[in-house]
């Protein structure tokens, strides 16, 4: 059996020759095996991240999972202009500044790129959500169509190596944080003093969400990766009721009666969005449902309960286990993580959300073969 074919036959519930292995290295050990300062692929595309994470899959032997398919959207009426240059660059980091021009002012933004670590924001477009939301509203264009050419690229790189997604995020403060400068603390007191404003951001939110999935369809990845992270441990439950479910019941609504399965990641706490996506979504697939004190998941209990109506990816604790543990101490947890929740299908061993810079190859090939060795039915 293929990577593909065994990762979306555990995506959509169903039971492969094997549980299937697809450790979270989507970022920081891709970038570390190029042997190139990390701003060459964030900033420069040389090479792409994407590209980046196909070579490093049969390094490993992992099955692909892959995230970074993404649409080149056509703007009906796009009156935005942005430009970026550089404020300053050491050997440890280059600091870029932009400015997204709108006919109502301008945003302005920095973001820090590192030789050795991801990406940071260190500048966020909107300083206060009241005065900069009329341009704010220009960053939410009308989309026409779409471009597939670099779509196409994507898929016949990953091939068979395992399951081809395009990622498709959706409304909720685990998406604003990271535009609003005071972060959590603005938008909590924005949700309070300025809701309308929160109300008509949601909606600009789920209709681009909506737009995005509905072309993201008709170009057929094998799966949506609905990108979500920390939408319970950055806001709460009720928020995520609020803010966030609206758009995923909708969402996954589309992709189910399009034939295709759809996988939520979610990093931190996930108990709670499982429970009601599992009730109220036709969501396929939780990841990473990460373990306490990062998460608040029991993938044994989380089996037990939602087994018979979702499948999980996870949960290897990314720093305890993958980045600090010994190789048996991997053996041990992947063993573990499999008698919880393997049986009978619906599986895919993973780890939290992303494993680090640092973490040792031998914990990955170790996770290799233990799904090749310990993950066979029986």
């Amino acid at each position: 059996m293929t990577g593909k074919e065994r990762m979306l036959i555990a995506m959509q519930n169903g039971q492969p020759d094997r549980v299937p292995c697809a450790p979270d290295i989507s970022t920081m050990i891709p970038e570390r095996l190029t042997g190139k300062p990390f701003w060459e692929i964030e900033l420069h595309g040389n090479p792409p991240l994407w590209k980046a994470y196909i070579d490093a899959v049969p390094y490993f032997g992992i099955d692909a999972w892959f995230i970074y398919g993404g649409l080149s959207y056509i703007y009906a009426d796009a009156q935005i202009q942005t430009t970026r240059s550089i404020v300053s660059q050491t050997e440890e980091r280059i600091v870029v500044a932009f400015t997204h021009s709108t006919p109502a002012g301008d945003l302005h933004g920095e973001t820090t790129y590192f030789a050795a670590d991801s990406a940071s924001p260190t500048g966020k477009i909107v300083k206060n959500l009241e005065a900069d939301f009329a341009k704010l509203k220009f960053l939410y264009p009308e989309i026409a169509g779409y471009d597939a050419a670099t779509f196409e690229a994507m898929r016949a790189e990953v091939g068979d190596l395992g399951a081809f997604g395009a990622t498709v995020t959706y409304p909720g403060f685990q998406t604003w944080y990271t535009m609003v400068q005071g972060g959590l603390e603005d938008l909590t007191y924005a949700y309070y003093d300025n809701h309308d404003l929160i109300e008509e951001w949601r909606e600009m939110e789920h209709r681009r969400a909506v737009r995005i999935m509905e072309l993201t369809l008709d170009a057929r990845p094998d799966f949506v990766f609905l990108g979500g992270s920390g939408s319970i441990t950055l806001q709460s439950p009720k928020l995520f009721r609020e803010l966030s479910l609206p758009s995923i019941k909708v969402m996954t609504r589309m992709a189910k009666e399009a034939g295709i399965p759809t996988m939520l990641h979610s990093c931190g706490k996930e108990c709670a969005l499982v429970e009601m996506c599992a009730n109220e979504t036709d969501l396929n697939c939780a990841n990473p449902v990460e373990v306490p004190p990062m998460g608040d998941c029991d993938l044994a209990e989380l089996k037990r309960t939602f087994g018979h109506r979702m499948a999980f990816m996870g949960n290897l604790h990314t720093t305890d286990v993958m980045l600090r543990g010994t190789v048996d101490a991997v053996e041990r947890a992947a063993k573990r993580c499999i008698d919880d929740a393997a049986e009978g299908g619906g599986f895919i061993l993973s780890t939290g959300d992303q494993c680090g810079r640092d973490t040792p190859d031998e914990n990955i090939f170790k996770l290799v073969e233990v799904c090749k060795t310990y993950g066979r039915y029986r």
